[in-house]
């Protein structure tokens, strides 16, 4: 006895020598399950990643996001798995690439047996809601205590209330999906109204009064998704649970104009991500981080393990050394059936982009790159008449390149495929060689029998009967297979 306590004695001795009294109250509140930090986890609907002020957009005015951003950590360089609404989504909360997930069309439910990290959650103790747009499936009953559909056009006026009738004995997790900004635009007084005569429009898109008043459209929902935002944190500040709350801002893909949403291409497949929370150093980080990184990361903060069936590696290192560079080297991304039959994949390494398309016989279509909407009606009559630049005319291209490969610093908005220049074949090569392997890791493969074309260019049904077709990583049992692929150079073989 009097040895068992000598050691205890001795271990408290050590206990306090070795941490300091903030790292053992930190050690503490890890264990002590009522002070479990919470999580709102805010993703938008089609907002592209450089469409806030603090991501350098001169159009829009966002001063809610910009001010988590200034108390927060900035992501520069944070990619989803697919520019997507529902194979995104069902990405994220499964921490699994698109085709690994069973899901990775368009409007395909996540399948049974699928672990969602909001279960995980619920299981270990949080209270969790979704609230507003979900579009992952009847499979999501079983990870949220309470499903929402919103209230309002952008679906976040009952959000206030959720937080306000939590159970307070309970750490919370709350999924909030705005449905801005999703067309079509529905205009209110919680949104900024812009004047399309200001709008800077992207080089991609045709500089047309059209384009311009889609645009401003646009930008009235994104400035309506910063009005809600102000309010979830005006409100967790009235209940003082501010400082114990992790806030997550992302995107589920690009903006949903031409040649963004359903893209590879930054305008496309990068999201804007901001967290901010419990000691987390405030700035910028240039970090490569994927969208399926984002459950391994919050079940890690909220101390629940971490299912194996999860392909992402949390970056919690990262929030405490925003300047640490080993998370990742490389990033992965996908584009399947999106209402026109596609299948193209992405490795981002270091500065490199590389895509590699298993259809180049056909256009690159989505619904917002046809003359379904404004911007591409405007966009398809200006080719029409030759009043295109070069860089507008990539929705047209038939056939495409099979392969491409981009320079960002010298190439932000990858214009110029380098594929043929022999500068660069190293790096092509290279690239080849990770793309490869990744697709033989986690089971990828090319439909034989693909999802068709659903629609024609003009949003309009085709004839004849229309039904799903085989889905990328059928044929190798994907959804079973639970490799990540290669995350760092050591692991290309």
């Amino acid at each position: 006895m009097k040895r068992i306590l000598l050691f205890f004695v001795i271990g408290v001795i050590c206990f306090n020598k070795t941490y300091s009294n903030d790292q053992q109250t930190n050690l503490i509140s890890d264990r002590d399950t009522t002070t479990k930090p919470n999580f709102i986890f805010f993703i938008t609907d089609d907002i592209g990643w450089n469409d806030l002020g603090c991501y350098g957009d001169p159009n829009v005015k966002t001063p809610n996001i910009d001010s988590l951003a200034s108390i927060g950590l900035k992501f520069e360089n944070a990619y989803l798995t697919t520019s997507s609404c529902s194979p995104s989504r069902s990405s994220i909360i499964t921490g699994r690439y698109p085709h690994n997930t069973g899901a990775p069309e368009l409007h395909d439910p996540l399948p049974k047996g699928q672990v969602m990290f909001p279960q995980l959650l619920k299981e270990a103790g949080y209270y969790t809601v979704l609230s507003g747009k979900n579009h992952m499936g009847p499979q999501t009953k079983h990870a949220f205590d309470m499903i929402s559909p919103g209230r309002g056009p952008g679906g976040e006026e009952d959000w206030n209330e959720i937080i306000k009738n939590r159970p307070k004995d309970q750490p919370f997790f709350f999924w909030f999906a705005s449905h801005d900004a999703h067309r079509d635009w529905q205009i209110n007084d919680k949104g900024t109204l812009y004047n399309p005569d200001d709008i800077v429009v992207p080089p991609f898109l045709y500089d047309g009064p059209k384009t311009r008043q889609d645009l401003a459209s646009y930008y009235h929902e994104v400035s309506r998704a910063d009005y809600h935002l102000g309010e979830l944190i005006r409100e967790l500040k009235k209940q003082n649970i501010l400082e114990n709350t992790y806030i997550i801002f992302m995107s589920d893909n690009g903006r949903p104009f031409p040649r963004s949403k359903g893209r590879l291409y930054d305008s496309g497949i990068k999201t804007p991500f901001i967290v901010y929370g419990p000691n987390i150093n405030k700035g910028n980080t240039n970090a490569l981080i994927s969208s399926v990184d984002i459950a391994p990361t919050i079940l890690h903060l909220a101390g629940t393990e971490i299912s194996d069936r999860i392909q992402g590696v949390s970056f919690h290192a990262l929030l405490k050394d925003a300047g640490g560079s080993d998370h990742r080297d490389f990033v992965f991304a996908e584009h399947n059936w999106h209402v026109f039959q596609a299948h193209e994949r992405m490795v981002r390494y270091k500065d490199w982009i590389y895509i590699r398309n298993a259809f180049p016989e056909r256009q690159n279509l989505l619904g917002e790159s046809t003359r379904q909407f404004p911007a591409g009606k405007e966009l398809w009559e200006a080719h029409g008449k030759g009043l295109t630049a070069p860089e507008q005319e990539d929705v047209f291209l038939k056939p495409r390149e099979q392969e491409e490969l981009y320079y960002l610093p010298a190439d932000p908005h990858q214009f110029k495929n380098l594929v043929s220049d022999k500068k660069h074949q190293d790096s092509l090569v290279y690239l080849r060689k990770i793309m490869d392997q990744w697709i033989e890791e986690t089971g990828d493969s090319v439909p034989k029998h693909p999802t068709p074309d659903r629609d024609d260019v003009y949003g309009k049904r085709l004839p004849g009967e229309w039904k799903k077709g085989e889905r990328a990583g059928a044929a190798k049992d994907a959804v079973n297979i639970n490799e990540k692929g290669p995350l760092h150079i050591q692991d290309v073989r």
